[in-house]
Parts: structure tokens; sequence; C-alpha cells
């Protein structure tokens, strides 16, 4: 018997150990399948990017496929999904096991679920995001996706977001797991904002942690490729090959905005005010120093 129980939670969400996950992955991230996780053999190579939803995943994941075009002999049919699969998320009759190296993985598990091997192996890029503009994006995200349930008010996904009702579990929860124990890991800590203003500075901390020695001709193309535009209409990495029953292309894409500060579109002050009130109180033991306005990018 597993020691591990699945949670309904309502809105089209299970949850297993505090992680949260859309009910149509229920066949594949079991109890059973969480608990192996934990003994999942991991190599030196292994790359695997971890970030709490909507925190830049799908744009690291994009990188990371491209710097390793060469290794992987990317076709012109494979997505990054297919070259960077979700660990906690195998397609059915997949076994990551017999993937070869190197082997990239994207996650949003916490700290405590990942697998243990990775404190002796492998190599981990955690990409953070300031909150605000996370619980925005997601707002907009859930009309995009038909597996899930939307929130009809910000009110309504601010205490959804506090108390952790949505994809990934509680981001207070997981952020302060992975910079706590970050002693642990080979690990490498982006912000989403840092990104935003030095794309190729970025590009070239991923390749120095990545032990990757590459041009700048390479570097510069990489940096392209990555570009919120060059993405939008990349079929490689823009998601717009998800079926019809997962998502409504009516209601946006998987690439929305992609900047900085958009929570001041949508927030009150009255709701920015008690957004504030309850990290400071929860996030008081970590020194996080997020940005939270594109006109402080560069400051």
């Amino acid at each position: 018997m597993s020691e591990m129980e699945v949670q309904e939670l309502g809105d089209k969400l299970l949850s297993i150990k505090g992680f949260v996950f859309p009910e149509s992955n229920k066949n594949s991230l079991t109890p059973e399948y969480m608990e192996q996780l934990k003994t999942f053999q991991i190599r030196d190579d292994d790359v695997y990017v971890v970030t709490f939803p909507k925190s830049g995943t799908v744009w690291t994941q994009r990188i990371i496929t491209l710097l390793y075009e060469k290794e992987l002999n990317e076709s012109g049919e494979q997505t990054s999904y297919d070259l960077m699969p979700w660990l906690e998320f195998p397609n059915e009759g997949e076994d990551h096991s017999n993937r070869r190296s190197p082997r990239l993985f994207c996650s949003h598990l916490f700290e405590n679920l990942v697998p243990e091997g990775l404190q002796e192996r492998g190599k981990i890029i955690y990409v953070s995001r300031n909150p605000k503009d996370i619980m925005v994006s997601y707002f907009h995200f859930t009309r995009f996706m038909k597996i899930l349930a939307n929130s009809e008010t910000y009110n309504e996904l601010m205490e959804k977001f506090f108390s952790g009702r949505m994809i990934g579990g509680c981001w207070f929860d997981h952020i302060k797991g992975w910079y706590t124990n970050k002693d642990k890991y080979n690990i490498l800590f982006l912000r989403y904002e840092e990104m935003i203003r030095d794309l190729r500075g970025a590009v070239v901390k991923i390749c120095e942690f990545l032990g990757k020695n590459v041009s700048d001709d390479f570097i510069n193309s990489v940096v392209k490729k990555s570009s919120f535009n060059y993405m939008k209409s990349d079929p490689k990495a823009n998601y717009k090959s998800l079926p019809d029953d997962i998502v409504d292309h009516e209601q946006g894409a998987f690439l929305r905005k992609g900047t900085v500060g958009d929570w001041k579109n949508s927030l009150t002050v009255a709701q920015n005010e008690h957004f504030d009130r309850v990290y400071q109180e929860r996030i008081k033991d970590l020194q996080l120093d997020f940005v939270w306005d594109f006109a402080d990018l560069h400051s």
C-alpha cells in the first residue's frame, strides 16, 4: 500500500503530498509513480529545469533544447516537449529510464519529491519569477486550458494562490524548499526578470553552468530562437500542437505576453496591498529580491 494518497481538491485538480496537478494526469502521475521517482536513477549528464508553473518553464526549456541540439540530433518534427519532457508526467508507455543521454527534463516538483540521486549527480536550473506576475499569468492560463477550472475573479484566484489550490501547489512552499536546500544540489538559480533584462547574459550563464563551450555565433542563434516573438511563431516551441480537447485556442496561447509587471494591469490597489501583507509574512525568512515592475528592470 502506498503511503502517498491522492486528494481531490475540486476545480479539476488532484494533490499528492501537496503537489497539485490536473486530474487529467491521474493515470500517469500515481502515488506509486511518485514513490518510484524518489529512487529514479540519475546520470551525471542529466539536466533538470525546475520551476513553479508560469515562471518561464517553456522559455527555459527551449533554451536548453537549443543548446543540446547537436547532441540530441533534433529532427524537424521534434518539439521542445519531445526533447525535454516533464519528469512527473510520462506519456503512456514511456519509461524515462530508457532515454538516451544526455537526458533533459522539466519539473514542477517540490524539492522533497524529486529523485534523491539529484543530490549526487546531474544539474538543476531553478527559474523563479515574481509571484504577482505568476498569479496573473495563471489567471489567463486557466482560461486557455480546458483541463483546468478558471477563477472568476482575482480575489478568488489570490486565495487559491495563498492556499496552494492551483497547479504546482503552494508557491511559498515550493520556493522555500528549493532555496533552503540549495546546498544539497548542483543548482543554478535564475530569475525570469533577469532573462527578460539580458537574455544573452542568461544564456551565457547557463552555458557556463552546463560546461558548454560554444561560439558567439551559436549563442547569438540560441538567443534569437529563444526570443519571445520567435518562439510565438515556432511550432517546436509554442505548444500550438496541443489538441482541442486540452486547450481553447480562441482564448489565448501558451505564450501570452512574456513581460514583467503585468500584474499592475490586473490587480486593484486593495488586492495588491493584501498580497503584499501575506507575502511579507510568509516569505520573511528568505532573502528574495524580486523585480516587480518593468521600469525597475535596469535599475
